[in-house]
């Protein structure tokens, strides 16, 4: 199995919300709801979205990374024009939100969110802040591993994925729920980015990569 249950009870968000009855279909198609859905155009996007560092007028504080990779099709071809979006917390563990109150300090150069479109050849790049572990009260001394959200959008909102990037050798996931929510370790290891030195900077950022598979990378459902 590739994606996590609806229902995890070691995650207890999933207590809440995981469906309890079957599915109903709508009258309308799937392909009716999604022509009368709101749609995308290239021109919504700003030059600086996908360049999380440069979006307020100072850096941010914190480790400067360039994290870049393809979005595929379950046969390996690349999915160009997606809209590929990212949010994530600060350097310090801690995302501006109003719901988001633990003690660590916010940085006003650094709001943690960002998109781009992806190109010919699937390819996508942002510039942003290796983000903090951070505490999340789901049980007794519970930290989240450092993770970047993702979300891929196809041509309309009924299409959407969303998913997380996590950052090779944390200490931390052998204790994260979320993680070993999905029952197959092959499949945990895809949501495990790698750390590449041809996409690093000299002196300036370290670089990861991290694919998404469509049909193959672990998606957040529930």
């Amino acid at each position: 199995m590739t994606h996590p249950p609806y229902l995890y009870p070691a995650y207890k968000s999933t207590v809440l919300r995981a469906p309890s009855r079957e599915l109903v279909l709508p009258k309308l198609g799937p392909d009716s709801v999604e022509l009368t859905s709101p749609v995308f155009g290239h021109a919504e996007l700003g030059a600086l979205d996908n360049d999380l560092t440069k979006q307020h007028p100072a850096e941010p504080i914190g480790e400067r990374i360039i994290v870049t990779g393809r979005l595929l099709d379950s046969t390996g071809r690349p999915v160009p024009g997606a809209l590929v979006e990212v949010w994530q917390a600060n350097a310090t563990g801690r995302y501006a939100h109003l719901r988001d109150q633990h003690p660590a300090p916010l940085d006003p150069n650094f709001t943690g969110a960002g998109r781009t479109l992806t190109d010919a050849e699937g390819r996508y790049r942002f510039v942003t802040i290796k983000p903090g572990a951070y505490p999340w009260r789901n049980h007794h001394n519970a930290w989240r591993p450092a993770h970047i959200h993702f979300s891929v959008f196809g041509t309309a909102f009924t299409q959407r994925l969303v998913t997380q990037m996590y950052f090779p050798g944390d200490p931390l996931f052998a204790h994260d729920p979320i993680f070993q929510s999905i029952p197959d370790e092959k499949a945990r290891q895809r949501l495990v980015s790698r750390f590449d030195l041809d996409t690093t900077v000299p002196e300036w950022a370290l670089g990861y990569q991290f694919d998404i598979v469509l049909g193959q990378t672990p998606t957040e459902d529930a």
